[in-house]
């Protein structure tokens, strides 16, 4: 092309309309929002009217370029025509669309604007050249190496662009680019928006859902649901994971055109796309479930069902516990994007809450049961048995205080350490047992976690408060404990009470009866001595035998006395344990071969009883331990003080009392290991527990059946300690 050497030079005046057109620009990209949709319309039309005043006698065209597709987008067209050039009105040139291999594309590969008459094998496009274009000038909008659009400049007059042209075209070229960058960036951020708000109104419904206390498969059904809404998946399933750990089972099922739906129990460690999921606990998302390694374990819901596209997340709870896993599949390739991944997972945290929810309340509801028809004993057992289950523990324990605030292991599951002595620790969760006051706490209730060689905290708030609730309820156990044995206690006594009351008035009426008949034996005796003597005298069988009579009569009727006397009224009193047991070892005939040491009964403080009574009861626990050890053997009677009551502990190294007596040996009917004692009514040691009873005190036995027995006694002191 020939250079024209009086092409117009921008003057003065000129130049400020320029830099007027600029600033207008610049005022409307910042205008862009909301209010016009993201559109940067407004903007590209003062820069293609700019360009025209810029450059005399031409046209100008901007189109977008989508650089994902690599097209330009036909519906961007924006356009300024030259004065005096009207739009071509041949049918034949309907419009001037980017051509594929035009200048257009060379412009956007290469990065750089391009002129038609700067290179030979360039022609102007067919509609320019019938409106008389002679060159054009190609600009590509260009930001953050991102092309977005390209600037046409077509020239009428045969001549070349100015450099000033050249240079002011660029910096329309720039803001054109900003202009269409700006509004898309403001395009997708509103979309963006758009889509979080559908998210969060979404993840809102799942949480009515968890709310309104459905039941889990009607729960698992509504957010499976959401799931497929959400992600316009085709089909989906819950599975969650059965106790024994092994299986996957299915719980919901959703979607649309199923024949016969696979729902059969799922092997964890079986080839498949949802047991891949719960071994390896890591969502998956397959664009195309043709390639490998997918096609070698994916099999559809229904049989009938041709699937491309999988997107899978496993439910795995706060403690680390695997629940399951929820699976989406859809007819298309590539159906699922990261956004639907987290959206599952967010999803999946509900059901998580959901499933979590309805094992507690399932455990409280269990755990309540149990208190008001289970021993304490067996209530604690099974709440560790549930703290297991809730919070994916290996091992658990409840730990009671005793007098001396010691804590003991009163029951557990799994093994456990005895003792705790790291609290701290990642792996471990501890609890107080508190009653809600200052009162000093009951014990303590402690899970174990697997130490898996992984850094991880088991103290979730979660497991906190699921504790937390089991720990209640431990307490309940063992206040109502308490609370039971204090009322089978006062039962018992005021059972005895009313027992001897009865007792008593049938005693002091046998002891009369037994005076009027027995008692009068002596006195006949004594009379018939003296009126036949010498008929006596001449008998020694005779005399033998009513000397006999009389012994007899007279022993009876101690031995009637002093064994009623225990029937009567108890006079409690202040007394020193040492002194009864000293009396009622003096009281006992201990043959040689029997050793009875005493150890730590001076120092005991005074206990609250009636002194005839305890040392009734140590002379017969004395005498059994004698019988059971056929006279030879040791006997230790040993005593310890606590804060409230002391203990004195009767110890014999004979053959011991299986544990399945132990309550057995202590009711009036029981014929155990000692027979019939000389001089006793029988009673044996239901003497000794009544007796314990009425003095506001308790006894029990340890024993193995095999290493001798312990008889612990339990009486209130007197003093407190020092």
């Amino acid at each position: 092309m020939e250079t024209n050497p009086s092409s117009p030079e921008i003057n003065e005046a000129k130049l400020l309309e320029v830099l007027a057109s600029l600033n207008q620009i610049s005022d409307a990209i910042n205008h862009i929002g909301p209010a016009d949709g993201g559109s940067s319309g407004v903007s590209l039309q003062l820069i293609v009217e700019s360009a025209i005043r810029v450059v005399p006698g031409s046209s100008a065209v901007i189109y977008t370029y989508d650089q994902t597709t690599g097209r330009f987008e036909a519906e961007s067209r924006v356009s300024a025509q030259a004065e005096g050039h009207a739009l071509h009105k041949n049918p034949e040139y309907s419009d001037d669309a980017p051509r594929p291999g035009g200048i257009g594309i060379r412009t956007i590969e290469r990065r750089h604007r391009t002129i038609s008459y700067e290179e030979h094998d360039i022609d102007v496009h067919p509609y320019h050249a019938a409106l008389g274009v002679n060159a054009v000038g190609c600009f590509p909008l260009i930001v953050a190496e991102q092309a977005v659009g390209i600037l046409y400049i077509y020239l009428y007059e045969k001549r070349e662009f100015t450099k000033i042209e050249q240079l002011m075209l660029d910096n329309f070229v720039n803001q054109a680019a900003m202009a269409i960058y700006h509004a898309r960036r403001l395009t997708g951020v509103h979309r963006d928006l758009a889509r979080k708000e559908d998210e969060l109104s979404r993840l809102h419904r799942a949480g009515l859902i968890i709310s309104s206390r459905l039941r889990l498969k009607e729960t698992l059904e509504s957010i499976l649901q959401l799931a497929l809404e959400v992600t316009n998946a085709r089909y989906g399933i819950f599975r969650l994971l059965d106790k024994s750990g092994d299986f996957l089972i299915t719980s919901a099922v959703g979607g649309s055109h199923m024949d016969k739906p696979l729902i059969d129990k799922m092997p964890l460690d079986g080839n498949s796309m949802m047991a891949h999921v719960a071994r390896t606990r890591q969502p998956v998302l397959i664009s195309d479930l043709r390639t490998e390694p997918w096609a070698q374990i994916y099999y559809p819901l229904d049989s009938g069902l041709k699937m491309l596209s999988e997107l899978a997340v496993p439910l795995v709870n706060a403690s680390g516990r695997l629940e399951g896993v929820l699976n989406l599949e859809s007819p298309h390739v590539g159906a699922f994007s990261e956004d639907d991944s987290h959206m599952l997972q967010s999803l999946a945290t509900y059901a998580i809450t959901a499933i979590q929810e309805v094992r507690l309340l399932d455990a409280l509801q269990e755990a309540a049961q149990l208190l008001v028809s289970q021993p304490s004993l067996k209530v604690l057992d099974q709440l560790c048995v549930m703290a297991n289950d809730l919070l994916n523990s290996s091992s658990s324990g409840i730990w009671l205080s005793d007098e001396q605030g010691q804590l003991q292991l009163a029951s557990s599951n799994g093994e456990v350490q005895s003792v705790i002595l790291e609290t701290d620790s990642p792996y471990m969760l501890t609890l107080p047992l508190t009653t809600g006051d200052d009162a000093k706490a009951l014990g303590m209730f402690g899970v174990f976690y697997p130490d898996t060689g992984a850094e991880r905290s088991a103290k979730s708030e979660w497991d906190k408060k699921v504790l937390a609730c089991l720990a209640n309820y431990a307490v309940l156990a063992v206040q109502n404990e308490s609370h039971q044995q204090a009322l089978r206690s006062s039962q018992e006594q005021h059972w005895t009470a009313e027992t001897f009351a009865a007792v008593g008035d049938i005693s002091a009426n046998l002891l009369h009866n037994m005076n009027n008949k027995v008692g009068i034996i002596p006195v006949r005796i004594q009379a018939i001595q003296d009126k036949y003597q010498q008929v006596l005298e001449s008998d020694p069988y005779l005399t033998k035998s009513l000397k006999e009579i009389e012994r007899s009569a007279m022993e009876a009727m101690q031995i009637v006395q002093e064994n009623l006397s225990h029937l009567r009224p108890i006079r409690m009193e202040k007394i020193r344990i040492a002194v009864c047991v000293a009396d009622a070892i003096r009281g006992v005939q201990i043959p040689p071969s029997l050793h009875i040491e005493v150890d730590g009964l001076e120092a005991l403080p005074m206990v609250t009883a009636g002194g005839q009574s305890l040392t009734f009861v140590f002379k017969n626990l004395i005498e059994n331990a004698n019988v059971a050890m056929s006279g030879s053997g040791n006997i230790n009677i040993r005593g310890e003080a606590g804060s409230d009551w002391v203990e004195v502990s009767v110890i014999d190294n004979g053959p011991g009392i299986p544990p399945e007596l132990h309550n057995q040996i202590f009711e009036l009917n029981f014929s155990g290991r000692t027979g019939a004692q000389p001089g006793k009514l029988g009673f044996g040691l239901w003497w000794v527990k009544t007796l314990m009873t009425r003095l506001g005190g308790s006894v029990v036995v340890e024993s193995d059946g095999q290493h001798g027995a312990t008889f612990i006694l339990r009486l209130p002191r007197v003093e407190n300690p020092t």
